[in-house]
Parts: structure tokens; C-alpha cells; sequence
């Protein structure tokens, strides 16, 4: 499983002209799943992610979680995460998961992310052209893989 988080002022998915998820302060996460993903991934990440001292504290230091800042997420399936580059120019997404694995595993990082925050998380819809739109803070991304835990 893979995981780009970005830390933001404002984000919001748009699918066919309608805003399907809106949030201020918080984490957009876009989120790759390859077969091999488990529920120990799912539930890694998840910790991980509501976990990163990423805010920033009283005194301007990156100090403070989610859960601390008391802020909101959007979850957004991104296939391309899985892109392989190795060889030519078109990338392949072989690795990617294909809807009957992925979804599942999708909605239950959901389900957990909702679970360890403690309310609903905004979503894009699963396999739809959504146009993601955010205001990066700081700017602060962070790569996770669950297969390297780095």
C-alpha cells in the first residue's frame, strides 16, 4: 500500500462537475493498493497517517498529529502510485490492484481511518476521472510504502 499525504489548508474532489468531498485544515491521502495489501497494512497506515507529527505547535514546530489539530481527511484511490517506469516511457500499473481486490481494501482504510480518527472522512469515488483540488501547507508530503516502512 502505498500513500502520498499532504498536508492542507483546504481540499476538495470534484466528479462530473459535482464537489463530492470538501475539508479545511487537515490531510489529503491518496492511496495505491497492490494485491499483496492486508489488513495489517490497512491497519499500519492508518496509525501511521493519523499519527504524524506533522502540524505545527504553539510555537511554529511540527509537533502536533490529526488527531491533536482536531482535523479532517480526504481518502482518494490512486492507481498510478503502483506506475512501474522501469522501461520506455509509458509507465505500466501491472502492480495496481484491479477493483475486485482493491475496493474492498479501499473501503476498510477508510473504515480505519474514520475509526482511529473519530469521525467520517471525505472520499473521491473509486474509479471515477475526479479532479482533486488542494492547498498544499507548508508545502508538507509525505511518502509512506507499507512494503518498506521508511
Amino acid at each position: 500500500m502505498r500513500a502520498v499525504i499532504q498536508r492542507v489548508s483546504r481540499a476538495s474532489v470534484t466528479v462530473e462537475g459535482k464537489e463530492i468531498s470538501k475539508i479545511n485544515t487537515g490531510l489529503l491521502v491518496l492511496l495505491g493498493i497492490e494485491d499483496l495489501d492486508t489488513q495489517e497494512d490497512i491497519n499500519w497506515l492508518a496509525k501511521k497517517i493519523i499519527n504524524l507529527r506533522i502540524f505545527n505547535d504553539v510555537d511554529g514546530v511540527m509537533n502536533n498529529s490529526l488527531l491533536q489539530e482536531k482535523g479532517d481527511a480526504i481518502v482518494v484511490s490512486q492507481f498510478t502510485l503502483h506506475a512501474g517506469t522501469k522501461k520506455g516511457n509509458r509507465p505500466s500499473y501491472i502492480k495496481a490492484s484491479k477493483p475486485e481486490v482493491a475496493i474492498p481494501l479501499y473501503e476498510s482504510f477508510i473504515s480505519e481511518i474514520e475509526s482511529q480518527l473519530g469521525k467520517k472522512v471525505g472520499t473521491g469515488i473509486f474509479g471515477a476521472d475526479m479532479k482533486v483540488d488542494l492547498l498544499n501547507d507548508g508545502p508538507v508530503t509525505i511518502c509512506i510504502d507499507t512494503k518498506n516502512k521508511e
